[in-house]
């Protein structure tokens, strides 16, 4: 991994964050990923007295592992072509938009922050393509391969 790949996946990491607090103020189908992040953290701090399971306590922690993980996450999308790159980007955010809606219950979490009507399925996806093409872009502006 390189300094591109990293600042590009950081980029696409905090559109989709930017995306999924803006949204949710404007919208109430929009997907919840923040609750699905605070009760993945619940259900891994299960047991343990590091944190209170309050929100006020889960968000932060939530927040930074949604930027963490989205960040190596979408850094994969460099390529040996711009416009691989861009493909690579589109379905990385893809897999990961599916992802979202289709995994968290048989993760043992409560699906409904992204699957709760269809345009929340759609948005959900929709934000991490978004994610994936801007990494991806950033990638490419980063880069001198031609295309």
């Amino acid at each position: 991994m390189n300094v591109k790949s990293t600042l590009g996946g950081l980029a696409g990491a905090c559109t989709l964050t930017l995306l999924n607090e803006s949204v949710k103020k404007l919208d109430k189908d929009a997907p919840r990923m923040d609750l699905l992040g605070m009760n993945a953290v619940a259900r891994l701090m299960k047991g343990h007295n590091i944190l209170s399971q309050t929100a006020a306590r889960l968000f932060p922690v939530a927040l930074a592992g949604d930027l963490v993980t989205n960040s190596l996450y979408y850094s994969m999308a460099e390529a040996d072509n711009k416009r691989s790159t861009l493909i690579r980007g589109s379905l990385l955010g893809l897999a990961a938009g599916v992802g979202a809606v289709a995994l968290p219950k048989s993760l043992g979490l409560n699906d409904e922050a992204t699957t709760r009507t269809m345009k929340t399925k759609v948005l959900t996806v929709a934000w991490y393509v978004i994610g994936g093409l801007v990494a991806a872009a950033a990638i490419n502006l980063l880069d001198k391969k031609k295309i």
